[in-house]
C-alpha cells in the first residue's frame, strides 16, 4: 500500500519536487515494473517481470512535460498501463 507521501493509490510515487531536481525513480507492483527518467521531459518505460529496465523487453514508452500538469498525466498514465 503506498504511503501517504506517494501521489498514486497504486504506486510508492514521490510528488513533483522530486523529478523537478532532476532524479530519475523506478518502482514495480506484482508483474508490472517502470522507470521515469528525468531530462528536460519525464520519459517513462514501462514492462512485465522483474528485469532491469536494459534487460527486458520495453512494452509502452511516452514522454511528459516536466510540469505539474504533465507529472498529473503521467501518474494518470502509469496507473492506466498498469490495469491493461
Amino acid at each position: 500500500m503506498p504511503s501517504k507521501t506517494s501521489v498514486s493509490q497504486i504506486f510508492e510515487i514521490p510528488k513533483f519536487y522530486y523529478f523537478k531536481s532532476g532524479n530519475d525513480y523506478s518502482g514495480s507492483v506484482g508483474n508490472f515494473s517502470y522507470k521515469i527518467i528525468t531530462k528536460e521531459k519525464m520519459k517513462v518505460l514501462t514492462w512485465h517481470g522483474r528485469l532491469c529496465s536494459m534487460k527486458a523487453t520495453i512494452e509502452n514508452e511516452k514522454e511528459f512535460d516536466l510540469t505539474e500538469q504533465g507529472f498529473a498525466e503521467m501518474v494518470k498514465w502509469i496507473e492506466e498501463k498498469c490495469s491493461e
